[in-house]
Order: C-alpha cells, then structure tokens, then sequence
C-alpha cells in the first residue's frame, strides 16, 4: 500500500471540529494528526495509529541496544517519515550521519522493525529535515499539536545521566590475551612492554607505550590483550576506554556537529587509561590531532596511561604535527617485526591446538612458507582448511590446502627463479646456499642440489644449459643425469617424494 497523503483542506481550518477527529476533504477516511514530536523525535504520521507505538518501542530498544552515548551521538535525530508498501523512510539531517548510521546500525534497525511489524522489509534512510515530501509542499507547516495529543503517544524519556569514559570504548575481543599471543623474536619485546603496563599502568617510562609494525603483526592483539588483563585484575574505579582513531575522529566530529565538545572532553579525560588503535588515520586531519594532542596532554599529566598503536613509528609518520610526535616518542617505543619461519609455525600449532584439529605438519609448514606477511592471513586460512575438512569429512592434505586457499595462495604467486628454488631448498635442508654451486660431492650436498637441478626443470622455462650454469657451470649431461636420479628416487621413495613435492607446492605459482 502507498503513503498516505495528507489533505491540508480541512486540518486545522475549523477551530470548532470535533476534537478526536480529522477528515480530509469531506471523505470518508480519517487519519491522526500529522506531525508529532515523540520523545524529542519528529515522526510523519502515515496513517496507521499503530506505527507510532512501534517506533517508540524501537527506539527504546535499540537505545538499550546500543548504550547512552551511542544512541546520542548517531540516532537521537533520526526521524521517521513514512511507511510506503514493506519499506520505511526515516531521515537524517546530514549525509554523514546517514552514511554512518546506515553502515553501522542499518541492519540492527532493519531488525527491530521487522521484529515490530513483519509487514517491514526494508528500512531507506535518507538525508532530509524530517518531513515528508508532500509536507515539504505545503505553503505552511503543519500548527502545533494540542499538548494531551503527545501525550497519549508517548512521554518524552528523560535525559540519560553522563556517561563515563568506559562507556565510549569499543568492545574488546576476548580471544585476544595474553595467554593466546605467541611470542617469538620479532615481538617478544612489544609483549615484554604490554605486559608491563598491563601490570603496572603509568610507570615510568611506560607512558605513553607506542606500538608499532606492519598489517596483522599482533598490534591490536596487544592492546585488547592490556585491557582484558587491566578488566581481569578487577583494579576498583579504573576505566579503560579503547577505540580507533577512525572512531576517535568520527566521536569529535559528531560532538561538534551537536555542540557537545565539553561533554567529549570530559569523557575521554575522565579515564584512566585510554587505548586509541592505528593511529596513522590522522594524519591530515590537523583539528582531531589537535584535539587528541591535549587529551593526551590532559591524561599524561594527570598520571593515566595512553596506549597507542601505528603502523610506523612516530618519527615515520608524515603529516603527523611535531608537538604530537614528539610526545608520542616520549615514552615507550616498541616495534613489532616481520614474523620468522619459526614463529608463524608457532602461530599455526597453537590455533590448530586450540581448534582441536589435526593438521600435518608438512601442510603447517608449507602455509608458513607461502604466507609470509600477514599473520590474519595466515590464520585465516588455517581457519579455512579446518572448517573445510570438518563439512567435508576430509582429511587435511597438502593437495586440499591447495584446492581450498587457491585464492590466497594466488596473491602470494611470484614468478619462480632459479635463486628461488635454490634459497629454498638450501633453507629446506639445512645447507650453505654456496654449496649449490661448488664442488662439493658429499651425499649431504650433492643429493639436495639434484632436487634443485629437478625443481628447476619442473618450474622454470630454462634450458638444461642454462640451469647448468647456475649451479657452477655444471654440464646440460649432469642436470639431465639429477632430473633423472630424482625421478627415479621418488617412483622408489614415498616419503621423499612427498618431501620434494612439499619443496614444489612451495616454489609454484
């Protein structure tokens, strides 16, 4: 069914009308007043007496869902408009709380109608003032309610109590502790600092505690870690607010927007310690560092501790105010290095442990090799082949790692050299990488340079000359002889073959 459509001809034009009614031109249909204000909320009536009860309740609920403070900063002006067929409008006054709430909150609000009304299907938030566009045409707006019409709605809730600076805080991940950090040599000195200040926040020369290093390095996995620890010891009074830089920027935005920057000053410096996460996302955007410049100065010379994490150190990130950096570099600057070989397969045997599933160490390994960059990534598949195999009922293999992450495993391909095959096999077998090209026959040396000559003839276009010449000028004749050995070996040798097959799935693209 459409919307119902106003006409203005006899509203309010006859101050002696029956009080409880209002019949549009002399019809038969009658319809409530239509425009009233609920709860601080303009609403455009459409004609169903029902659907002003039912956005009350939705806005009840979705403040509950939310808290206070979100439901202020983004939702209070929202404004419902009209309900056309299965789809209701609701409007907001700019394009970036519609962008926001439409992205943050659109399937929550999609929810709690259709939960409300099943005749719902759909909700469009729109940018407008609130009125509908046949409201928009009249020559005038709508006369005021009587008072005993809003009331019988619904009565405006009362102004919620200030909120605290814990409540700002986006929830943290209790995955993320410590206990479940794998700690090797790229990170053990950035754990060694969170721990500290998890421990002991605001100790000298731990305040305010930077962190840095590259996508999926653990930088968030270490402050989740510092609040989860800091809400485990129960520490009476403290709050810990974390959030984004993104959400830092967005927070400050919509406090000006609602002319409401003491109450977020207030908010952010009444906590004890305040965890803002990639930090690079201000950078040019000179009001919010300034802002956040002296919420940090506010909280350091109060004594509460500031964590912060970026993808580079204060001295790298450009665009960043000088005031800002140097204050960042005041205290604890520790980095999160590339993960090693050995550490990503630490991270893989403690998930796989963790997830009570057997994965072979061939394919354990073989996953360290391809995805080097990225512990999310290399996570996330692991995470793939195990739900794969449990759906499947299949055994992890090294061929089903293949099948199932062919997609990842594709933006990891290179095109594969001789150097390549070389490096890897010398790393596979423990060798000098020098001994690929010297004189040496010892089985130790010789036998791992026949899997290399076979791998460069089985994953590169080169001639045998050519791959001759990169292991010290050898003859066409000896990789022939190599190519052949190695064949033969394999056909004899299960565990060998499944060994340089390994060594293969590795190099190939």
């Amino acid at each position: 069914m459409g919307t119902r459509l106003l006409d203005t001809s006899s509203i309010w034009s006859d101050p002696g009308a029956d009080a409880g009614r209002s019949t549009l031109g002399g019809g038969a249909s009658e319809f409530p007043i239509a425009n009233a204000i609920i709860g601080g909320l303009s609403m455009i009536d459409t004609g169903e007496p029902q659907l002003a009860t039912q956005w009350a309740r939705i806005r009840g609920r979705l403040q509950s869902e939310v808290g206070d403070v979100e439901y202020r900063t983004w939702l209070r002006q929202m404004t419902l408009v009209g309900l056309e067929g299965d789809e209701v409008t609701v409007h907001l006054p700019s394009r970036f709380l519609r962008d926001w709430v439409r992205s943050h909150y659109g399937e929550q609000i999609t929810r709690l109608w259709q939960e409300e009304n099943p005749a719902v299907h759909r909700v469009d938030i729109r940018v407008g003032n609130g009125r509908s566009g046949f409201a928009e045409s009249l020559a005038e707006p709508p006369a005021p309610l009587p008072t005993h019409a809003v009331e019988r709605v619904l009565p405006p809730p009362p102004r919620p109590n200030p909120v605290r600076g814990d409540e700002l805080s986006a929830q943290l991940d209790a995955r993320f502790t410590f206990d479940s950090f794998v700690v090797g040599k790229p990170n053990e000195f950035a754990y060694a600092c969170a721990r500290r200040v998890a421990e002991h926040p605001s100790s000298q020369g731990f305040n305010p505690l930077f962190l840095y290093g590259g996508v999926g390095l653990g930088k968030t996995h270490l402050m989740h870690a510092i609040g989860l620890e800091l809400a485990r010891r129960g520490a009476p009074r403290q709050t810990v607010t974390y959030m984004s830089a993104e959400t830092f920027m967005y927070r400050f935005i919509a406090a000006i927007r609602s002319q409401s920057t003491h109450e977020f000053k207030d908010q952010l410096r009444s906590v004890d310690v305040l965890m803002i996460d990639d930090l690079q996302f201000l950078v040019g955007k000179d009001n919010t560092q300034e802002e956040f410049f002296h919420t940090f100065n506010a909280l350091v010379d109060a004594g509460k501790q500031i964590v912060v994490s970026a993808d580079k150190s204060p001295n790298e990130i450009s665009g960043l105010g000088d005031r800002l950096r140097t204050r960042l570099g005041c205290g604890m600057v520790a980095d999160l290095h590339a993960t090693t070989f050995e550490l990503r397969i630490s991270i893989l045997e403690a998930k796989a442990t963790r997830a009570c599933a057997a994965v072979p160490g061939k394919v354990m390994e073989f996953l360290a090799h391809r995805i080097t960059t990225n512990v999310r990534e290399l996570e996330g598949a692991l995470n793939r082949l195990i739900a794969h195999a449990n759906l499947f009922n299949r055994p992890i293999t090294l061929d089903t790692a293949q099948e199932v992450l062919h997609d990842v495993l594709r933006a990891h391909d290179k095109r594969i050299t001789i150097d390549d095959i070389q490096k890897r096999v010398a790393e596979h077998y423990h060798m000098r990488l020098s001994d690929m090209s010297s004189a040496r026959r010892a089985r130790a040396v010789a036998r791992p340079r026949q899997v290399a000559m076979y791998l460069a003839k089985q994953l590169t276009v080169r001639s045998l000359p050519e791959i001759g010449k990169k292991f010290g000028n050898r003859d066409h004749t000896t990789v022939m002889h190599a190519v052949s050995r190695i064949t033969e070996l394999m056909a004899a040798d299960a565990a060998f073959a499944e060994d340089v097959d390994l060594l293969r799935k590795m190099l190939e693209s």
